[in-house]
């Protein structure tokens, strides 16, 4: 087998640091050369340097000036959406993938489940927000099956789950996960929202997709659904229905309105999500983490696979 691609992860909280053990742990065509930093005194740094990582506290400059930067040819990018675009022109000149777990949006938005294999040339993928690896994929198997006007999500996580990247992040998670609804997804229409759930315990990851469509088979749309589930169970194997979907026949003589598209009828189909995480670096509620970080590693592990001459075993 031809060597494991090294990799970098900018961010070292809560999600670049989970990315990382998962990367140690399971990674098959992937190998940890570097996690950056700009707090010294961060958990993540402190795990890398016990783990064998070379580390910089540096950020990005940092990560430019280090010697192991020229093997480096996937970069993840954990920060924020403000800071991605100056991280992305510096490594951009330097031909490295860019794996954006921000809600930047400089590349195409990309979600395993649903246009990976598409995507792959790109140089730089978006992988959308938590949220939206979550539920866009219920969106899209319901695209599948009948044209769909209006695709709305919620997406509940635990307050303790959200660091500070999230907190500051929340108007572009509304409006990246939104307009992922409309291209991915294939909604005429759709709306995003985020819940931080304060309750205590902590509560998993849940969400809720709600789509208005054409009528269409109902039993042929649930076998749609039950199929992209599973497609998203390869990479994210706490990721399941919290119970049946349900439907309902909205008929014209009692159409909804939907802002921007007025009144419509059709069928709505309700499907009710919950995300458990795999625990590699924080506890099991923190689905939301694990989903993107899981969702950023597949992505990851099938560019070196057949972009950079990895080969199967």
């Amino acid at each position: 087998m031809s060597k494991p691609v090294k990799v970098a992860i900018i961010g070292s909280g809560n999600i670049g640091t989970d990315l990382m053990i998962k990367i140690l742990r399971h990674g098959k065509h992937l190998q940890m050369g570097a996690m950056v930093g700009i707090d010294p005194a961060s958990d993540g740094l402190a795990r890398a340097e016990r783990m064998g990582v070379a580390t910089t506290a540096g950020g990005i400059e940092g990560l430019l000036a280090m010697e192991v930067f020229k093997d480096i040819k996937i970069v993840f990018d954990a920060t924020s959406a403000g800071a991605h675009a100056h991280h992305n022109a510096l490594l951009q000149p330097h031909g490295i993938k860019v794996i954006d777990l921000t809600p930047a949006a400089i590349g195409p938005y990309v979600i395993p489940a649903i246009n990976l294999d598409s995507e792959l040339d790109a140089s730089n993928l978006n992988m959308v927000t938590c949220g939206g690896q979550a539920t866009i994929p219920i969106v899209a198997a319901v695209s599948r099956v009948a044209k769909v006007h209006y695709g709305e999500i919620v997406a509940s996580i635990a307050s303790k789950s959200a660091g500070p990247g999230t907190r500051a992040n929340i108007d572009e998670f509304t409006e990246t996960t939104t307009a992922a609804i409309e291209k991915l997804g294939g909604a005429t229409r759709g709306k995003a929202m985020i819940v931080l759930n304060p309750a205590e315990p902590p509560l998993i990851m849940r969400d809720t997709v709600f789509v208005l469509s054409e009528l269409a088979d109902q039993e042929e749309i649930e076998r749609s659904i039950l199929d992209m589930i599973s497609s998203v169970q390869s990479y994210v194997p706490g990721y399941r229905l919290k119970q049946s979907v349900q439907f309902e026949v909205i008929s014209p003589e009692a159409p909804v309105n939907v802002p921007g598209l007025g009144y419509l009828s059709g069928l709505k189909t309700s499907v009710f999500l919950e995300v458990e995480g795999a625990a590699h670096y924080l506890p099991a509620y923190a689905g939301n983490l694990d989903i993107m970080t899981s969702a950023a590693m597949a992505c990851a592990e099938r560019i070196a696979a057949t972009r950079l001459n990895t080969v199967e075993a």
